[in-house]
Order: C-alpha cells, then sequence, then structure tokens
C-alpha cells in the first residue's frame, strides 16, 4: 500500500501549549549555535544497566526536553518542563535492549517506565499460550533497537522550526510475522509539544494480528497528591467489579491519591476507557496539576486509537499513574480473537497512527483546554 501525501490532523487545530516567542527575531545577530536555544542530541549511554544504549536528547527550547531511546524503540524515557520532571521512572530506569525478555513477565525486568513505552505490536496484555503461539507480558517492540534513517535540526535563519527523528523498528522472524514500525518523533523550536506519527507496514505474506498501546507513565511532581485525571468515556474496571476499590461509581477516581500502603508490590488498578472524542474525532486526556499550574494533555484519533487505559499504582516509591491510548485495552490477543476485536495488518498494508502529547501553561489557558475535554 502506498502512502499517500500526509498532513497531521493536529495542523488545522489551534493549541494554546507554552511557546517560546521568536518571531520579533531579536535573536538575530545574537545566536551563534542552534543548540544555544534547543535541537537534537544523540550519544551513548556508557555506565551501568543501560551501557552501550543509543539516545537522543530532544531541546524544543521552551522548557521542554526529553530523552529518546534510540535502542528501546525510539521510547521516550526521562522528560522535563522547565525544573519539573513529567515521567516517572522504574527503579531500573533505562537497560539496554533485550530482545528475548518476551517469556511470562521477563518484560517487567526490562520496564524503565518513563513518559512513552510502546507494547505491540502484535500483542497487548499478559502473558498467554494457546493455538497460535505463546505470547509474553505486552510484546516484544519495546526491546528492539531502531535503524535511524534521519535527523532534522532545526534552523533559524532559513525559518525551520522544525526537529525530528526518524528511524525504523523491525520485529520480525522467518515464517512471520513481519511487520515493521516506521516511527518519526518531532517538535517544534519555542513550542511544548511532542509529535508521534507512526507507521507499520507488514512486510510479511500472511496477514498478521496487531494490537498497539503507549503506555504513557506520568510521575511526581506533575503527578502529586490532588491533581486531577482528564479523560471521558464509558468505562469498566479491569476486574469487571462494581466494588473495586478505586473505580467504582462512588469514587473519585479522576483525583490523585496519597501512596497507599494497599499499593506496596503489585498492589494495582486500572480501568479500560471507550474514550469520547470530540467534534473533529480527536480524543483527549491528561493531569492538570493546580499547584503547578501546568496541565499535560494528550491528544490522539479516535478512529485510530479507540481505547484509553487508565492504570493508577499509588504504591510508596513507585508512584505512578498511566493514560494508555490504545487500539485495544491490554486484554491480550486470546481475548481479543475470542471477542472478534483482534485487528490485522493484511500483507502490504501499512496503518497509521498519530499522538501529540503537549505542556499547558497559564491559568487561562489551561482553563480553555480543560474544557475543550468531555467531562472535564
Amino acid at each position: 500500500m502506498s502512502l499517500q501525501p500526509y498532513h497531521y490532523w493536529w495542523d488545522s487545530i489551534v493549541y494554546n501549549s507554552e511557546k517560546m516567542d521568536i518571531s520579533d527575531e531579536s535573536w538575530k545577530h545574537k545566536i551563534s549555535n542552534i543548540h544555544q536555544i534547543g535541537g537534537i542530541e544523540t550519544s551513548v549511554l556508557d555506565n551501568g544497566p543501560a551501557k552501550g544504549t543509543r539516545i537522543a536528547w530532544i531541546n524544543t527550547g521552551s522548557g521542554l526536553r526529553y530523552k529518546v531511546v534510540l535502542d528501546r524503540a525510539m521510547d521516550i524515557a526521562d522528560a522535563f518542563f522547565n525544573q519539573n520532571s513529567l515521567s516517572w521512572l522504574s527503579h531500573a530506569g533505562i537497560t539496554s535492549p533485550q530482545p528475548f525478555s518476551d517469556g511470562s513477565i521477563d518484560w517487567l525486568r526490562t520496564f524503565g517506565g518513563g513518559l512513552v513505552t510502546t507494547c505491540g505490536l502484535t500483542h497487548v496484555g499478559g502473558p498467554e499460550s494457546d493455538e497460535h503461539g505463546n505470547r509474553g507480558l505486552h510484546g516484544h517492540i519495546s526491546n528492539i533497537p531502531a535503524q535511524i534513517e534521519s535527523i532534522i535540526q532545526p534552523d533559524l535563519l532559513r525559518g525551520n522550526m522544525d526537529m525530528s527523528i526518524t528511524g525504523v523498528i523491525r520485529e520480525t522472524r522467518p515464517f512471520g510475522p513481519c511487520l515493521e514500525l516506521r516511527r518519526t518523533v518531532s517538535s517544534k523550536l519555542g513550542e511544548s509539544s511532542i509529535h508521534f506519527k507512526d507507521e507499520i507496514t507488514n512486510y510479511g505474506n500472511t496477514p498478521s494480528p496487531h494490537m498497539i498501546l503507549y503506555h504513557i507513565n506520568l510521575g511526581w511532581p506533575l503527578v502529586s497528591e490532588g491533581a486531577r485525571i482528564l479523560w471521558d468515556g464509558d468505562w469498566k474496571s479491569r476486574d469487571n467489579n462494581p466494588d473495586n476499590p478505586i473505580f467504582n461509581r462512588r469514587n473519585d477516581f479522576k483525583k490523585c491519591l496519597p501512596p497507599l500502603d494497599t499499593h506496596k508490590a503489585g498492589g494495582e488498578e486500572a480501568v479500560f476507557v471507550d474514550i469520547t472524542a470530540n467534534e473533529e474525532g480527536i480524543c483527549q486526556c491528561g493531569i492538570y496539576n493546580e499547584s503547578l499550574e501546568m496541565a499535560f494533555i494528550v491528544s490522539f484519533p479516535k478512529q485510530q486509537l479507540p481505547w484509553m487505559t487508565n492504570w493508577q499504582h499509588w504504591g510508596p516509591g513507585e508512584y505512578v499513574t498511566g493514560l494508555e491510548p490504545g487500539s485495544h485495552p491490554p486484554i491480550g490477543q486470546k481475548k481479543a480473537r475470542e471477542e472478534g476485536s483482534l485487528k490485522f495488518i493484511q500483507p502490504g498494508e501499512t496503518v497509521v497512527y498519530d499522538m501529540k502529547l503537549e505542556v499547558v501553561t497559564q491559568q487561562e489557558n489551561i482553563k480553555k483546554r480543560i474544557q475543550s475535554i468531555p467531562g472535564s
């Protein structure tokens, strides 16, 4: 399937995210190197469990900077807005890729948390076995290095504020499946947003099962007691229990909690949300921390990613909430197949996913954005 010239859906939407004003050209004759303002810098980590792992630091010049882990499917680990961290990092942090950590719950051994960890591309959910094979937690993709194709730096003199890094990640083996993820992570100089464009192509000769989920892991200080969790839609708790300790009709589960002893070790809860879209078909979810005067908003097309999972794990020392847009909730390939919701990519077919992550500051801007999110 050939790709047509692509236009981001967000190009037609006006956002109120934080921006640095460089339109007056007051920078002229004062800048020797673009990295004084922002840009992309690649390097290799040289110590600890991440030794030898390639990364790219992207500095937008607006206060937003983030680390793309090139050897872990170009996922994002650390992310900051000014002095405030946005993401949750596990005790392990970044580790080098381990492509054969694909049995049972071995995935957790290399789960560093981070702003975005990709799950899939053929299975999202817990370990399972059936006549179609054995599958470990959340699939293979996050343990596969990218082949980098391009790095584009911003260029003030030529009026180009765009910066991006594009790479190819292949989840493949003889006799299939054979899926290629072409990922572009991009930002604009002076704007506090991150864009993901993912193109997944089946280069095999048989249809491939397909599931994807973007595991967005948000932590302190963005996530702290009293911060609001923003989303709207029909929902049910993962255990489908009306008396779930958090996700029940009597509880305000959209308010971040203090650390809970009941969430030590494996204590956690999750809810599957058939997320509401606006009139343009765009879904939004996020976190609003009033004390920081900051909101973090995730936007994506309902047609591409119809589900959102809200994971809440308020464990002492492991304090995190996840907002996880996906093609499915994390129910696993087996259950999706049984209920008829499992998607397939045909030989030669390409499917595309878009997602935008942004920081919004200033109360007037935050108020406008929150009002645009259904249910908020």
